[in-house]
């Protein structure tokens, strides 16, 4: 698609459907995030570190399954359309969580979430489609308003989910999320249009074994990949520990439980009204000036994070990440999309995605193992030097990127 076909074309319309669709999606994926661990000790008698092992395990299945589908569905979307991404990742999702309601032991339930894994992709499909269909002077915008859909469901979920688990039950929460899982899928299946072109290659054309070959600029794409690895592994080694940081400077007095839940939803809130007016920003003067904004100034909310003595500097602190994370995930999308051809967009979504789960997934063990080695505030001190170092890499790599608006605009 040109520009003028793009111009044309139902993207207003898309955006807002799957700005919906994403927000359910993000709401169902995390909702059933608070009870997992009890709703695996529910499952046999197991012991306290039985439960924490067999957590792990459960958590991982889901990121290690996806890490490897989502490269080979990205590239079935790139011959096929997104849309059918769309409809596959929400109704197979669906099924594989109305399965776990049913689950009588953990290697069920284990089994079910790397099922979950294979199926994964409705989000990365939704930024794909988006990025493929918008004219790109808007595409910075676009999907940055796009991942506060997922970014708002993702605060409510858990919320949500405590509910529903407090009023009905574990089991039942299963049913209720795939059912709004399924409701992504009806929604995608009547409202979102996708004026789709399968590529038509050349006969004769020489077929290169380098996956990265068609891409013009692939030395950018791979620190674009590696850059989502960093910044998701550093958000998840923070996911586990929060919690226990604000009981220990809260000294274990308090509603502690309600004042960690409120921390852990601040950087949600802030990049909810970020991340747009960051994309805009993006789109009218680089986005590759946005993207070294929002490692400096990660590095500089991560670091004091580390040394804190209160939980309002740590919850002020906090919500600042928000900021940054408005700057970060939004705008490699944004890089991602503008350096690569228009029939590989879902094929390096999908490998985006890849990288996110794999951060996922070492984010979630090195994390609490950092903890336990050193302290709590290791954890916040490792994340802010591993964004300076990733901005060091982008600084270093490809510095394209704070030079020149035409490529990576």
């Amino acid at each position: 698609m040109d520009e003028a076909e793009r111009e044309r074309g139902p993207w207003r319309r898309n955006l807002r459907v799957l700005w919906f669709c994403t927000f359910v999606a993000g709401m169902a994926f995390s909702e059933i995030m608070p009870f997992l661990s009890l709703y695996i000790s529910s499952l046999g008698d197991y012991t306290k570190s039985q439960v924490t092992m067999y957590s792990g395990l459960v958590y991982a299945a889901d990121f290690f399954v996806s890490a490897i589908a989502s490269p080979l569905w990205g590239m079935v979307a790139d011959r096929n359309g997104r849309k059918l991404m769309l409809m596959r990742a929400s109704l197979g999702t669906a099924v594989a969580m109305a399965l776990m309601g049913f689950a009588t032991s953990v290697w069920q339930l284990v089994a079910l979430r790397a099922l979950q894994g294979v199926f994964a992709g409705f989000i990365s499909n939704a930024q794909a489609l988006v990025a493929s269909q918008t004219p790109r002077k808007h595409s910075g915008a676009s999907l940055s308003t796009l991942m506060t859909g997922v970014t708002s469901g993702m605060l409510l979920g858990p919320v949500i989910g405590g509910v529903l688990a407090q009023v009905f039950s574990i089991r039942l929460t299963f049913f209720i999320t795939a059912l709004l899982l399924f409701s992504t899928f009806i929604l995608s299946w009547v409202f979102v249009e996708e004026q789709f072109k399968p590529v038509v290659k050349q006969p004769g054309a020489a077929k290169s074994h380098n996956p990265l070959a068609a891409f013009p600029n692939p030395k950018l794409i791979l620190v674009l990949l590696s850059s989502t690895l960093i910044v998701q592994f550093g958000n998840i080694s923070i996911s586990p520990i929060i919690s226990l940081y604000v009981k220990e400077l809260m000294h274990n007095i308090g509603p502690i439980t309600v004042v960690a839940g409120i921390i852990a939803a601040l950087p949600g809130i802030s990049n909810i009204f970020a991340s747009p007016r960051l994309g805009r920003y993006g789109d009218q003067h680089g986005s590759g000036k946005v993207l070294i904004f929002g490692y400096v100034f990660a590095f500089l909310m991560y670091l004091p994070q580390g040394f804190v003595t209160s939980v309002w500097m740590l919850g002020i602190l906090r919500f600042m990440i928000g900021i940054s994370d408005g700057a970060l995930f939004p705008e490699i999308q944004t890089l991602l999309t503008k350096n690569s051809p228009v029939e590989l967009t879902s094929t390096v979504f999908s490998w985006n995605q890849s990288f996110q789960s794999i951060g996922n997934m070492l984010g979630s063990l090195l994390g609490g193992w950092i903890a336990g080695v050193f302290n709590y505030n290791a954890v916040f001190i490792s994340t802010a030097l591993l964004m300076l170092i990733n901005l060091l890499l982008v600084w270093w790599l490809v510095p394209e990127i704070r030079r020149s608006k035409a490529q990576a605009a």
